[in-house]
């Protein structure tokens, strides 16, 4: 696929030479096509060429820019007037802020509503995407504007999550339905170790304001095992397919996303097999490590007996672990810190008295309170200090008491950072 700058055409763009091609969107819950993201192409003397260089030219007549992008918006509408109602797919337009707000401000009216009342099409079969752009008008405005297409019953989402105009509190002005993120221009922008937590954040953000994650860029298993991984409903790439000039049989695709969800969920099963035989083992350590001082109410005795029953455990301790502590189940500290450092066990007492009450993995000790030795599996995070992915394993005593095992999540290393590119 060629590109095409708007300094090699610097004359107007033949309308008849200007189509759109639509890029599958599938959805993981039901395996299906739901919608096409229009993207405009050009007829030149060597084929087919993107347009997407000319809408992005800083140097290219905006006036130009948004006739070339009417007349592909129109011939996107008109094509999905001629599939059957009740078949019709989402329509994902993509829409410059300072494009919207030179309209409206011109206008009085926005011209994709003007489109779809035209072609007798309803505004919930089209998503108005709001690109990346160097608007600098205001944020409000333009959730103001923002809200006319939603109120007419279109729903919006948010191209380029992450990057500099989107941030977090554009997305919190324009409540979108959808957050679009590129993996790969995540994974360009910042290191291995660091990108996935990125996006994962990402995640958790359209899971609080209500909005669906939908991850591009897919282009390979790999890439697909990621966006499952990290909670997307949406995934679009060239896994699947690049832009065509057609719709696609809604079930085309099924059985990739069959195959990686399978794949999934085989990987899950196996990773929390491990974890739960590595809890169970540690468990029992806590056990024998009870009894190796004398058992009894282990809350007599002060800190220095809350120290002895850690320190018996570290020679049973799996390698992967590099923290082990105890604390009562309100989060308080009661032992040193026991840290592995170059393979060898250093304690740091000056942790005694902090509260990880507020860290994630309290919450299903706080919940569900352990009778006599059992154990509670964290999910991954970043360790806060080795910056490592590890999970926390809470094994409890009974009587309050809680020993935490911080433990290298190895499949969660390899599963975030992924074969080398």
């Amino acid at each position: 696929m060629m590109s095409l700058k708007s300094k090699v055409h610097p004359g107007k763009l033949d309308e008849r030479d200007l189509f759109p091609w639509f890029q599958p969107i599938l959805a993981l819950d039901s395996r299906l096509v739901i919608g096409y993201e229009v993207l405009g192409r050009c007829r030149t003397n060597e084929g087919v060429a993107s347009l997407g260089p000319f809408f992005t030219d800083a140097n290219a007549d905006v006036l130009e820019q948004v006739r070339v992008d009417r007349v592909i918006r129109e011939q996107a509408i008109a094509h999905l007037a001629k599939t059957e109602e009740a078949q019709r797919p989402l329509l994902f337009l993509n829409v410059k802020p300072s494009w919207i707000a030179r309209t409206w401000q011109s206008e009085g009216k926005l011209h994709t509503l003007r489109l779809l009342e035209r072609h007798g099409i309803a505004p919930n079969r089209v998503v108005i995407e709001i690109t990346e752009d160097r608007f600098s008008g205001s944020i409000e405005w333009l959730g103001e504007i923002v809200s006319v297409y939603r109120s007419a019953g279109c729903r919006i989402a948010i191209d380029d999550t992450g990057t500099g105009f989107n941030s977090a509190d554009r997305i919190a002005e324009l409540n979108p339905d959808i957050l679009k993120v590129d993996i790969h221009l995540m994974k360009r922008s910042a290191s291995h170790s660091g990108y996935l937590a990125v996006l994962r954040s990402y995640s958790v953000l359209a899971e609080q304001i209500g909005a669906s994650l939908l991850i591009e860029g897919v282009e390979t298993e790999d890439d697909l095992q990621r966006a499952i991984q990290l909670g997307a409903r949406y995934v679009q790439g060239y896994l699947f397919a690049a832009a065509e000039p057609d719709f696609q049989p809604k079930n085309r695709f099924a059985a990739i996303v069959d195959r990686g969800l399978s794949r999934h969920r085989l990987e899950v099963r196996r990773s929390e097999a491990r974890w739960r035989e590595t809890g169970e083992q540690l468990a029992d350590c806590l056990r024998h490590a009870r009894a190796d001082i004398g058992g009894g109410d282990v809350r007599t005795g002060g800190a220095e007996r809350y120290d002895r029953l850690v320190e018996g455990l570290l020679d049973r301790l799996p390698a992967g672990c590099i923290r082990v502590y105890m604390c009562r189940e309100d989060g308080e500290q009661l032992s040193s810190n026991y840290q592995r450092e170059n393979g060898c066990w250093v304690r740091q007492p000056e942790f005694r008295g902090s509260n990880w009450s507020w860290r994630p993995y309290f919450v299903a000790d706080i919940l569900h309170p352990a009778v006599g030795v059992n154990a509670n599996i964290s999910r991954s995070y970043a360790d806060l200090w080795s910056r490592k992915w590890i999970r926390t394993i809470s094994a409890s005593l009974g009587l309050g008491l809680i020993v935490l095992f911080d433990i290298v999540d190895d499949d969660a290393a390899i599963r975030m950072d992924g074969p080398a590119d």
